[in-house]
Parts: structure tokens; sequence; C-alpha cells
């Protein structure tokens, strides 16, 4: 998931410079939105492991 937050910043990074605001834009925003995504499911995956007694393997 990470690696798709990735790739969709590469794509806004490079309509930017190519003069492509709204496709810029957007792809930056899906970018910023699974970054959050998955932010959150590591939130909670790390917690339910916790509660479980497990420790995280990094």
């Amino acid at each position: 998931m990470l690696g798709w937050a990735l790739t969709f910043l590469v794509v806004a990074i490079i309509a930017g410079v190519l003069g492509f605001g709204g496709i810029a834009g957007t792809a930056a925003w899906i970018a910023k939105l699974i970054f959050v995504i998955f932010l959150v499911l590591l939130l909670i995956s790390l917690l339910s492991g916790a509660l479980r007694g497990k420790t995280p393997k990094l």
C-alpha cells in the first residue's frame, strides 16, 4: 500500500513539472489519502498485536 502512495506521489510530481495542475492535484490528494489509510492500518495492526501480547517484528 505504501508503494501505491509513493507511485501517486511520483505521478503528481511529474504532472506538476509538466504543467498538468489538475492531474497533479488529484494524484497528490490520492497519495495523501492512501498514506493516511496506511498509517491507520499500521496503528490498528500494532495495537491488536500489543493487545494479544505479541511483540511486533519490524
